[in-house]
């Protein structure tokens, strides 16, 4: 159904975040002023303060310390390429009423409207258990209480880099930096040309060996599913629970049906 309305997840009713904000129409400025507004950023530093605050009453040795803080940024990239991979983009969420909900504002209304910068955040209840799951353990085996709780710090700092990043990404900006424009094409061809591949945001190390990275998009055929993660409206007569919350499925590139829709 081109230029069917699809619902998104609710945007923060408060300051700033009482409308809607797209990257492809926003400056550089505007991102760093609505990135530090936005709830669940603050959340992230606000609790990695407070990690760091834990770890302060119950430090860690010195190389525990780092071991910790080490392993934490080392991890990261996996854990994200890990669950982009194979949780974000999975087919089996949507078959499920109690988890179809969580994917549709996990990944796929992100895929249906890259620029919505309000869907570009991750959810607080999906992604701080994450990063705890990721962390802590690690951080706890290395250094005990001290280990974890610098550990679990540093995953909320390094998720906030994260979003900044992918941010950049979206926005209507061109980096100067080689290394960040590098990142930049890579997602926007994740994105725009094939999703099946370039699952990194600031790392393509795993992208790289597991086989599922490209630098150009003549490297692979467009795919046909970069905008649906493959929830067509042939696999929502059998599975319409995403459908059922999106308000029908949405064909065709984005720009195109919020063209149609403003002419609408």
């Amino acid at each position: 159904m081109e230029g069917t309305h699809v619902k998104t997840a609710e945007t923060a009713q408060t300051g700033f975040w009482n409308k809607s904000h797209h990257l492809d129409r926003m400056t550089l400025k505007e991102l760093v002023v609505a990135y530090f507004q936005y709830p669940a950023i603050i959340a992230y530093l606000l609790l990695a303060v407070v990690g760091i605050g834990l770890w302060t009453w119950r430090p860690a040795p010195l190389l525990q310390t780092a071991a910790s803080i080490g392993i934490a940024v080392l991890i990261y990239p996996l854990a994200w390429y890990s669950l982009h991979r194979w949780v974000l983009h999975s087919k089996w969420m949507w078959k499920h009423k109690w988890l179809a909900g969580t994917w549709k504002r996990i990944h796929y209304d992100h895929h249906q409207d890259p620029n919505h910068l309000e869907i570009l955040f991750g959810a607080l209840h999906t992604t701080l258990p994450t990063i705890v799951i990721a962390t802590a353990p690690l951080g706890y085996l290395i250094g005990g209480f001290g280990g974890a709780a610098i550990a679990t710090a540093t995953g909320l700092l390094t998720t906030c880099f994260y979003e900044f990043c992918h941010c950049i990404q979206h926005l209507a900006y061109k980096p100067k930096n080689k290394l960040i424009l590098m990142m930049k094409q890579r997602h926007m061809a994740h994105h725009f040309h094939d999703e099946t591949g370039n699952f990194g945001i600031t790392n393509y190390f795993w992208d790289r060996l597991f086989g599922t990275l490209y630098d150009r998009v003549s490297e692979r055929s467009k795919s046909p599913t970069v905008f649906n993660l493959g929830y067509t409206p042939e696999v929502a007569e059998t599975y319409p629970y995403v459908a059922d919350l999106s308000g029908g499925v949405a064909t065709g590139h984005p720009v195109e049906r919020l063209r149609a829709k403003m002419k609408g």
